[in-house]
């Protein structure tokens, strides 16, 4: 998409310090000469001393090279490497205009900070290099922290004010044709890597605007990744790897940040290739690798409150679109009536996440959920889709070291009375903890699930030994 990069910054004029005609004197470390004379900005290890008049260094050469590069027009983000370096040319013409002479470690560390407020996501492209950073979490100008490792870290980055966090807002959401303002004050989106935004803004948000990025790592994760960081196991591997190529439909439970959108998309990937897969989206960060696959994102309306597209309008769609697998990235609405209903019309194998506790409490979720759909259903007939649409839960969670790991697989067995009978297949037993680490392992219950006599008929047989009783 095209961009003009005299839109993509207006910085606050800051004080000029240069050329004012005052006699030379000192300002938090940094010496201020008489004009005509050159300013001499001390090593990176000094700088922060004199911080102030660094960040107005900053704001001049920044907005110096905006005013130049309006000449541009429009540059495709395509060519960012060649951007970069007109910029770097006219960077170097800037600093020799404004007489300012840095040592090279300083000269360097400007550029990329001037280059990231132009091209890119200013302070906050760092931490998104960052391939340990899991989530970033701004919380106002002032206070941005990380995840590593599922604990969280305050770190030193800052904003210069409410509006540089805005800009920043804006620049994630306007490729997507998205807006948030005081009439639209929250928005969801992704980055171009496909990690997931949200962002809120004043009156809602009483400390400023606040951005969450849940980051996606460039290649995701797969299986193997999960059987190192002991998320699951191999005998859990063998059974789920079944149930999705067996066509079971499976919902992947947990809390916020338990891990469940890579849970899915590690799910996904069983999928065989020659299927027609439908993915449908809040904002789309699933990564499937299949060749055949259709990906929904919902619309939010616009500044007039028109054009929505929600979820459930998605799924309907899609019905009509040959499926072979329909996959919500999360259910939350009267989008799991729909969602209920694919499953129970020939739509097998679909997949989907919903936030629980439990998995007996993803099932009071999806009642709650389909009720939100308007239908005055009974209850029992809601239980009754339920029983009949899901076949197996996937119980993820975050334990109290920052690991993720799948707590509980669960099989839908049917109804008992007005009861939805569970059973369950494996389970996360801990043994204790020594320091922060949890020490634990994934076992089997014991118990053959009834679902092996519909995968039999597809030809897909597991070893008893999964099931062997730890």
């Amino acid at each position: 998409m095209a961009f003009s990069l005299s839109d993509r910054l207006n910085p606050p004029a800051g004080p000029d310090h240069s050329s004012n005609g005052h006699k030379a004197h000192r300002t938090a470390g940094v010496e201020l000469l008489q004009p005509n004379s050159k300013l001499v900005i001390q090593p990176v290890s000094d700088v922060a001393t004199g911080r102030v008049n660094w960040k107005d260094l900053k704001a001049r050469v920044q907005r110096r090279l905006v005013e130049e590069t309006d000449t541009f027009g429009d540059v495709d983000n395509t060519n960012i490497s060649q951007v970069r370096r007109t910029l770097q040319g006219l960077f170097d013409e800037v600093l020799a205009q404004e007489n300012v002479q840095l040592a090279r470690p300083d000269r360097v560390s400007l550029f990329e900070a001037v280059a990231a407020e132009i091209l890119s996501f200013g302070p906050l492209e760092p931490l998104l290099r960052d391939e340990s950073i899991t989530e970033i979490m701004v919380n106002g100008p002032d206070s941005v922290w990380v995840e590593r490792k599922g604990n969280l870290e305050e770190t030193n980055v800052q904003f210069e004010n409410d509006a540089h966090v805005r800009r920043i807002i804006d620049r994630i959401i306007a490729p997507l044709g998205r807006r948030c303002d005081e009439a639209s004050p929250m928005v969801d989106a992704r980055l171009p890597d496909g990690s997931r935004v949200n962002a809120i803004i004043p009156p809602l948000s009483l400390i400023g605007p606040v951005i969450t990025i849940r980051k996606f790592s460039t290649d995701p994760l797969t299986y193997n990744d999960l059987l190192q960081f002991g998320t699951i196991t191999p005998p859990l591997l063998d059974f789920i790897k079944a149930c999705v190529k067996g066509r079971l439909n499976v919902v992947v439970s947990g809390g916020t940040g338990s891990g469940k959108t890579t849970l899915l998309n590690v799910l996904s990937s069983f999928i065989p290739d020659d299927e027609r897969i439908v993915t449908i989206e809040d904002a789309a960060e699933l990564q499937l690798r299949q060749r055949h696959v259709v990906r929904l994102e919902k619309r939010p309306a616009n500044s007039e409150g028109k054009g929505a597209v929600g979820i459930r309008d998605l799924v309907v769609n899609s019905l009509r679109m040959r499926p072979d697998r329909i996959i919500v990235g999360e259910v939350r609405g009267g989008e799991a009536l729909d969602m209920l209903q694919a499953m129970n019309t020939g739509h097998d194998g679909s997949l989907t996440t919903a936030h629980s506790n439990s998995p007996r409490d993803t099932l009071a979720r999806l009642e709650t959920m389909v009720l939100m759909a308007g239908m005055d259903l009974p209850l029992r007939a809601i239980r009754e889709q339920i029983a009949s649409a899901v076949d197996l839960i996937v119980h993820q969670e975050r334990l109290q070291d920052g690991s993720r790991k799948v707590v509980k697989v669960t099989e839908v067995q049917g109804m008992e009375g007005d009861t939805i009978v569970l059973q369950d297949i494996f389970e996360y037993r801990q043994m204790g903890v020594v320091g922060r680490q949890v020490i634990g392992e994934v076992v089997s219950k014991g118990i053959r699930p009834k679902c092996l006599d519909k995968l039999a008929v597809q030809n897909i047989h597991l070893s008893p030994s999964t099931f062997q009783h730890a």
